[in-house]
């Protein structure tokens, strides 16, 4: 009720401003952020990349790259791989192997007294990094590792296992609609990549939840970690991880039938961690599997 000066479609005046010809629209504005002056939304990228392969980003808060955020651990390496990022035309596939080819991320990740006391976080990456994995990269390992991992690619949703009851326990619809009811997939939908699981933000996937996988009621920018006895009991009842153990035993028996025991533990225990097992190991799954 109260008219002021008339305002149009612009940016801040503290950041370089739109390119020429940019109409005031959201393609003027992804125009406007992927020039290569832009100081910020490279270095944002890169940032969750790093945090992606590392752990921690650069730049420890994800989602805050502001006054109140962290100030960078390396600033010149942000900068670096924020320009690096751009001349190679935004691809980050290629940034990435860049990444896991540096003698950083090659390193191993065992740690002597003297550096845990002088950098606990491993802020300074003075040592391989050491993070819990994403609820959909554990899933999707599992099955990988056990072979029953589909690789096809597109479609549609898929619905995995879930414990019986829960759908309907969150769910007010009568028989008319289709969402009322879950009915698990079968054959190769019940092991597609995670990406595709069939999501409804009142009930997410219980077995990914677990492990700390947004429900989707708001945007998340940085997940939370967390350790409750949960994640362990998806590990050892989940029905998905139970066939996906039952499918790498038979794999070891069936492919490995004239070896001893011994040589089945440590080719399986190889396969899921990428390690041949330390003596002791060797001896509590030998133990184990007597």
């Amino acid at each position: 009720d109260k008219p002021g000066d008339q305002v149009r479609a612009g940016v801040p005046h503290v950041f370089p401003p739109m390119p020429d010809g940019a109409a005031g629209n959201r393609l003027g504005l992804a125009q406007w952020l992927t020039q290569p002056d832009h100081p910020l939304t490279a270095r944002v990228a890169v940032n969750r990349l790093w945090h992606q392969v590392f752990g921690h980003g650069i730049v420890a808060s994800l989602e805050d790259f502001g006054s109140q955020g962290a100030w960078p651990t390396h600033p010149e390496l942000l900068d670096w791989l924020a320009t690096e990022f751009v001349t190679i035309g935004w691809d980050q596939k290629r940034l990435l192997k860049t990444i896991l080819l540096s003698n950083t991320y090659r390193q191993q990740s065992t740690v002597n007294p003297e550096l845990l006391a002088r950098d606990p976080n491993n802020t300074l990456l003075a040592r391989g990094t050491r993070y819990r994995l994403s609820a959909e990269v554990i899933r999707d390992s599992a099955l990988s590792v056990s072979g029953l991992l589909s690789d096809r690619l597109g479609g549609p949703s898929v619905r995995p296992y879930q414990p019986p009851g829960l759908w309907t326990e969150v769910m007010v619809a009568d028989d008319s609609y289709s969402g009322g009811k879950y009915v698990p997939d079968q054959g190769e939908d019940l092991y597609r990549r995670s990406v595709y699981t069939w999501w409804k933000r009142t009930c997410p996937p219980p077995s990914l939840n677990a492990f700390d996988a947004p429900d989707r009621e708001f945007c998340t920018v940085q997940r939370s970690r967390t350790n409750t006895p949960l994640q362990a009991l998806v590990l050892l009842n989940d029905p998905t991880f139970l066939e996906a153990s039952r499918t790498l035993a038979e794999r070891l028996l069936i492919t490995n039938a004239s070896q001893e025991d011994d040589w089945r533990i440590r080719q399986g225990f190889r396969a899921i961690t990428g390690r041949v097992p330390k003596a002791n190991e060797l001896t509590i799954l030998t133990n184990a599997l007597k």
